[in-house]
């Protein structure tokens, strides 16, 4: 059987990955500060610099699409959308950080400062924690605020700041756990002209129309590889006659 079928399989998988990238996508099309996967596929090996004439496919994720997703007003004290290009970072539960603009942010009954995804807030002083009975809003630049119901006339008392970072100049690699962290375990530096707008949320990245096109396009090409494999089976039968009839 001629070598292209390992070819047309290798870009079978590579159409099944692309697949795997678009569902997941898609299925975060309403989770707040999502940025989609970016999917793309090379040639495995090259000659010369040129990919060969029957070169394997490789599809791998090589990014998030960093564009802004929508902010819509929600009215809640604890929800905050970044302004710019900041990332909100959270620790990772294996420690480190992990970076994300998803900021629908609540009090755990641990006293912890956390996001939606259970993930605990960075401040200048490490996780936040909250005392309990206070009273939490948000400032603009991040600062955590709390007021005592006991003491309603004395002023808020700034807790501490949420660490907001700048990935500018930085590499940034997705996992699949979908979120952005620096390759190697490093960490981004935070950026102190960072900025929120609290009471608001910003949305997911995904175009939900374009991505059910994307899952459409990844279908056909997997089909279309699958007939070029049925083809080299058809041809491999047909030469296999005409040997035996000669």
């Amino acid at each position: 059987m001629d070598r292209f079928v390992y070819t047309a399989l290798s870009a079978m998988n590579a159409a099944m990955d692309r697949q795997r990238v678009t569902a997941n996508n898609l299925a975060n099309a309403s989770t707040p500060g999502f940025r989609q996967e970016v999917f793309a596929v090379k040639a495995a090996t090259l000659r010369d610099g040129s990919p060969e004439a029957r070169s394997m496919a490789r599809g791998n994720v090589r990014g998030a699409d960093m564009a802004q997703g929508r902010v819509n007003p929600t009215g809640q004290p604890l929800d905050i959308a970044v302004n710019g290009e900041a990332l909100i970072a959270f620790q990772a539960p294996g420690g480190g950080e992990f970076y994300s603009r998803r900021g629908d942010l609540r009090i755990a009954p641990t006293g912890l400062l956390e996001n939606g995804e259970n993930l605990p807030v960075i401040g200048e002083g490490g996780p936040i924690t909250v005392p309990a009975g206070f009273s939490i809003s948000l400032a603009d630049d991040g600062s955590v605020l709390a007021r005592d119901p006991g003491a309603p006339n004395e002023a808020a008392q700034v807790l501490d700041r949420i660490k907001l970072v700048s990935p500018q100049g930085s590499a940034l690699a997705k996992g699949i756990d979908s979120f952005l962290k620096v390759p190697g375990g490093g960490v981004l530096p935070p950026d102190p002209t960072a900025t929120v707008t609290s009471g608001a949320l910003e949305q997911s990245n995904v175009q939900t129309a374009q991505t059910l096109i994307d899952m459409i396009e990844a279908q056909r090409a997997f089909e279309q590889r699958a007939k070029v494999i049925q083809t080299a089976s058809e041809i491999d039968e047909a030469g296999s006659r005409l040997m035996s009839m000669s």
